[in-house]
């Protein structure tokens, strides 16, 4: 039961987190849309086919965060996909977010029911 829950929470983080995970990739090496979808399953063992990732690269280039230029001296041609400046800073502010979502997480201690503390409203990232 467990291991079925961890699996769980895996692909629902791993499936909210996609974009900032494929800026990674594309981040380390330069690479095409099948090569995501392969290195998203070698590593975190959760298939994301072609329907998720293609629209989701569109998306990222249309942010900027990444830029493409069509290989036409491979055996088929493909369009590869490079980070930018912008994509580097996004993956940045992600990681400080993160980072500070898991400490706080480690750190959270809930009130007692006899507290009435003001809670703090924390708005949404602009994007």
């Amino acid at each position: 039961m467990i291991y079925k829950n961890q699996k769980e929470i895996q692909a629902k983080l791993t499936k909210n987190l996609l974009d900032m995970i494929v800026l990674r990739l594309i981040n380390h090496q330069a690479m095409h849309g099948y090569q995501v979808i392969t290195q998203i399953r070698k590593i975190w063992g959760i298939y994301f086919g072609p329907s998720t990732v293609y629209p989701l690269l569109s998306t990222l280039e249309k942010k900027g965060y990444i830029i493409s230029k069509w290989n036409m001296t491979a055996d088929k041609p493909r369009k590869i996909f490079t980070i930018t400046n912008n994509g580097k800073a996004r993956i940045k502010s992600a990681e400080n977010t993160l980072n500070l979502i898991c400490k706080t997480l480690n750190t959270f201690e809930p009130p007692s029911e006899n507290t009435n503390e003001n809670t703090t409203k924390v708005e949404p990232l602009a994007e």
